[in-house]
């Protein structure tokens, strides 16, 4: 019987400032079958003191950054934000975050590339987020970098978490380990939020904003009835979303004040505690490898295809992005923003 061909896969280190997650880490290729086709960069794992030998050990290909841009499919876990998506070839596919539905820009290269997408952010398995871990270090993180930025501990502080999804549990877990007073708010409560949110020394935003909305949590004409040195910290990082005064900043320069309203909007802080992260990582995406470079049926990563050789799959890029004239959409599938 004929036997299709394996894709290969090409893992390449983020240019993303201060990014330092990695998708794989050896001790779980241990548990991939077709380890040949993975072609790892140069230095992929330098930042966590794994050498290449490692990878090679494996059985694995460790070539330069072009070779691995080169290969069927490009894992980078902040590939939404990379640079080199804008060169791929037609027939390529990515596989990381991706964000389109929320970045008209990207969306346009993956269509006029003629790229496919397995997106993280749409990944489930039994309704819980395949990288779950990720998104409550990202709360973890978060915490823990802007109070210290801001000089104060927890224990001396009032704080209101939105949401209750992965990202505000971890959050959560931080603040009340350490002592903070904290109020949770759900979605059905955002009106009550809105009458209490000035009695609060912090607030946590980690409500992933639906972008056809066009309304705020927090106004910036709000930001003049809170107490001075109130701070922000916006986990979301959604601009001008839940929180009207958002944009999302950069390790390093995380915060900025208006109105003595203190805001924190770093966009990817779970790479604050990178080696956690990558091992966290690790563990959920060698568990699609095989299916990828084989091209079986996996229906996580089916309801994870969001583009497929141009051509949208999500219904939402089109609904949340205000198309005019709406882009070819084929087999649109009903799915929870992460």
């Amino acid at each position: 019987m004929h036997q299709e061909k394996l894709k290969t896969i090409g893992f390449v280190n983020s240019h993303k400032t201060g990014e330092k997650r990695i998708a794989l880490l050896p001790k779980d290729i241990t548990r991939i079958n077709h380890r040949e086709v993975l072609f790892f960069e140069e230095g992929y794992g330098s930042d966590l003191n794994i050498s290449d030998t490692e990878y090679a050990a494996l059985g694995c290909q460790v070539v330069p950054r072009n070779v691995a841009l080169e290969q069927d499919i490009i894992c980078d876990p902040k590939i939404g934000d990379a640079t080199f998506i804008k060169n791929l070839r037609p027939g390529q596919t990515i596989f990381g975050w991706v964000h389109a539905v929320q970045s008209k820009e990207v969306t346009d290269i993956l269509v006029d590339n003629e790229l496919s997408a397995y997106v993280w952010e749409d990944m489930y398995e039994d309704n819980r987020h395949s990288y779950w871990r990720n998104n409550e270090l990202a709360g973890e993180a978060a915490v823990m970098h802007a109070y210290q930025l801001n000089g104060v501990m927890p224990y001396d502080t009032k704080v209101a978490i939105l949401g209750r999804g992965n990202t505000a549990r971890g959050a959560q877990r931080i603040l009340i380990g350490l002592g903070a007073d904290v109020r949770v708010y759900n979605r059905n409560q955002e009106k009550l939020f809105q009458k209490e949110m000035t009695e609060f020394d912090v607030i946590v935003n980690a409500i992933l904003w639906d972008t056809s909305r066009k309304d705020h949590l927090i106004y910036q004409t709000d930001l003049e009835r809170f107490k001075p040195g109130t701070l922000i910290i916006d986990v979301s990082c959604d601009e001008n979303g839940a929180v009207e005064t958002t944009v999302p900043t950069t390790l390093e320069n995380p915060i900025y004040e208006i109105n003595s309203v203190i805001h924190y909007a770093v966009d990817h802080t779970p790479t604050i505690f990178y080696r956690s992260t990558s091992s966290a990582i690790s563990k959920e995406t060698y568990k699609y490898i095989d299916d990828l470079v084989e091209g079986r049926p996996n229906v996580i990563l089916k309801n994870a295809l969001i583009v497929e050789q141009g051509r949208i799959i999500d219904e939402r890029i089109n609904q949340f992005q205000n198309r005019t004239t709406p882009l070819q959409v084929v087999n649109s599938d009903d799915r929870n923003p992460a």
